[in-house]
């Protein structure tokens, strides 16, 4: 089942605009390996939920993965052939807002010749230019 919130403030948001790069969220911080988004937009809860069964899989369940970015922005569509006015459509699916830099997964406890093949599977799942990127040690 697709990543939504539990419960929201407001069902309806609008569309918004985004600009920049990520401030925040942007380098390794949990796992030893990440990948990284080179471009923005919005991210699906099945592509993040189809990114990580693939990596899952891949690894066949050693290490741990963790997914850093969460879908708590709805997207209402109107039905087809639906005459114009009679109010907003109800949500239709999740995503989540990603600013070019964000690093989305990040996997830990393998090693990095797996890690870099396993993000690779997770890459082609994405529809955003991705990179594998490493932890910077102090």
């Amino acid at each position: 089942m697709p990543l939504m919130p539990k419960r929201v403030k407001f069902r309806k948001q609008m569309r918004g605009t985004m600009k920049g790069v990520a401030q925040r969220g942007n380098y390794v911080a949990y796992g030893d390996y990440g990948l990284q988004l080179l471009e923005g937009g919005w991210l699906t809860a099945r592509q993040i939920e189809a990114g990580r069964i693939a990596a899952r899989q891949y690894v066949s369940r050693e290490g741990k993965l963790f997914v850093r970015v969460f879908p708590d922005k709805p997207i209402s569509k109107k039905p087809l052939e639906t005459r114009m006015g009679k109010g907003k459509a109800e949500p239709e699916y999740w995503v989540a807002r990603v600013k070019p830099g964000t690093v989305v997964y990040e996997i830990t406890g393998v090693p990095r010749d797996l890690a870099r093949s396993a993000f690779t599977r997770v890459a082609h799942k994405m529809p955003f230019r991705c990179r594998f990127v490493e932890r910077r040690h102090a």
